[in-house]
This record gives C-alpha cells, sequence and structure tokens, in this order.
C-alpha cells in the first residue's frame, strides 16, 4: 500500500477549514490519523524535538501509521554535510527511534545552493545507518547530551531496516553519475514537484520512492487540479507494480490545499486508512 500524507499538521490556517471547528490542538495529530496513512515531521528540520514528544505522536495514531521524518537543517544547510557525526548522532539520540514500526523513510534535503560533491555525498551516505538497531548503537556513541532537551535515547523498540532518501535542489545532480552513487548507497531519490522552482528528478534509486508536492502552479500554494492527481495516481501505481514501496506527501499548505489534495488522491488510489 502506498502511503499518503501531509507535511507536517499544526497549522494555524487548517483550523475551521480542514480541522473542524472547536477540535483541540491536541487532537489535530488523531484527526490526520483517522483520515490519512501518513505524516512528514518537518519540526525535526528546524529543532531537535523532545523524545517525550515522539512518543506521544506515536500514540495518537493507528499502529499502521507512518512518519516520515526530516533530518535537521544543521546537517544539511548549516553543515552542508561535513563534520556531521555528532550531529548525525544527536538527532537520532532526540527520541526519533521512539516511534518503531512506525518510522518512515529518513528525508534529507538540501539546500539549493549546495551542488553536487560526490566525495562529499558518500561519506555522508556512509555514516548514515540502515538498521533501527545500528542508528541506536550510532546514537549511543556520537550525540552530545548537552544539545538535547531530554535524556538520550539509545534504544530501539524494534530492529528493522531503516530509509533514506535525498532531495536536492540544485541543477548540477542531473548527472548520471549522481542516480549512481544513489544506487550504490540505497540512497532513495525524493521526487519534488515545485512548480518549476527547483529541478525535479524522477529516477527511481533504491525500494522506496518518496514524492514530495509542494504546489503544481505556485510554490506552496496551489492545488492540484483533477487532471494532476490523476497524473500522480497514475505514477504511483506505476511504481506499486514494479513492487516499490511508495510514500506521497503534499507539502502545498499555504493554503489549505495540502490535506484535501491527500485525501483526493488517496481515493484515487482505493487506500482507505485504518483510523
Amino acid at each position: 500500500m502506498a502511503r499518503i500524507g501531509i507535511s507536517g499538521w499544526r497549522y494555524a490556517g487548517w483550523r475551521g477549514r480542514f480541522y473542524p471547528p472547536g477540535l483541540p490542538q491536541r487532537s489535530e495529530l488523531a484527526y490526520v490519523g483517522e483520515r490519512l496513512t501518513a505524516v512528514e515531521v518537518n519540526g525535526s528540520f528546524y529543532s531537535l524535538q523532545r523524545a517525550s514528544s515522539w512518543r506521544s505522536w506515536a500514540e495518537q495514531v493507528p499502529d499502521d501509521f507512518v512518519f516520515a521524518v526530516k533530518g535537521p537543517r544543521f546537517i544539511t544547510h548549516m553543515k552542508k554535510l561535513t563534520d556531521v557525526e555528532a550531529p548525525l548522532g544527536t538527532f537520532l539520540a532526540s527520541g526519533v527511534l521512539t516511534l518503531g514500526e512506525r518510522l518512515g523513510p529518513l528525508l534529507w534535503q538540501l539546500p539549493p545552493n549546495l551542488g553536487f560533491h560526490p566525495d562529499r555525498l558518500a561519506a555522508f551516505f556512509d555514516l548514515l545507518p540502515r538498521r533501527t538497531s545500528d542508528a541506536a548503537s550510532y546514537a549511543a556513541a556520537h550525540h552530545d547530551a548537552d544539545k538535547l532537551k531530554e535524556p538520550a535515547v539509545t534504544t530501539a523498540p524494534v530492529d528493522r531496516a531503516l530509509h533514506h532518501v535525498l532531495e536536492v535542489r540544485h541543477p548540477s545532480f542531473r548527472t548520471p553519475e549522481f542516480c549512481e552513487l544513489l544506487r550504490a548507497h540505497d540512497i532513495g531519490m525524493v521526487v519534488a514537484d515545485s512548480a518549476g522552482t527547483w529541478p525535479m528528478f524522477d529516477e527511481v534509486t533504491s525500494s522506496v520512492v518518496h514524492v514530495r508536492l509542494h504546489g503544481d502552479e505556485e510554490l506552496y500554494a496551489s492545488g492540484y487540479s483533477d487532471a494532476a492527481l490523476d497524473r500522480w495516481a497514475e505514477k504511483v501505481r506505476g511504481w506499486e507494480a514494479d513492487g516499490l514501496e511508495v510514500h506521497v506527501y503534499f507539502d502545498n499548505d499555504a493554503k489549505v490545499h495540502a490535506p484535501f489534495d491527500a485525501l483526493a488522491l488517496q481515493e484515487r488510489l482505493g487506500i482507505t486508512p485504518a483510523g
């Protein structure tokens, strides 16, 4: 089953439009969990989250709901993937592993001003743990406790595969060498529709296809037409037919299109949430 969801869920403008009037803010994630099958956690990009928050989020959604998690911008945008052993360990120790079976792909988004540096990418990919148990061991060995808001979490409730996907925004990545590098390290290439703002890459480079829909005609703002949703549904069916794990997240949240577009795509694919 493909996972269809939204990038983030806590938006003031959604209240009274997607969320019913009077719905408590603390109930918004559960409301999403009853209607969709996944959500992308964006807050982890801006700052380390509390371990208690990760545990709480996992408790608010059905057992088969999935959280894709965006890696910290400190690693991708500030450090630009260099000298990041401690920041990576601290992120993994922040509590994300407590999601257990609900933990989806880890998303690493590079800034538009960072071009293709194969050696730097390869060195970063070599750091990334590929099982949750390995991530827990890495967290125990490399985290900086002073950077955490709560005690480090250096154990994993389940031992399972951990997938990583990469979103890039610089045209220099449009080279076969980039695709080959991703395949060699089993990193999924993010298919990002940004209304033409940045290049879109759609090569399949791992068993996971991760799609981010930032807006059909206007970045973060415009919704997807019926025809556009039909096209994306056809793409998803094709990837599924190839035996791939598919995640689609709508990030066109500015005018409250994201949750309704996600519901519409989910309906086209015949997906019924467990909630």
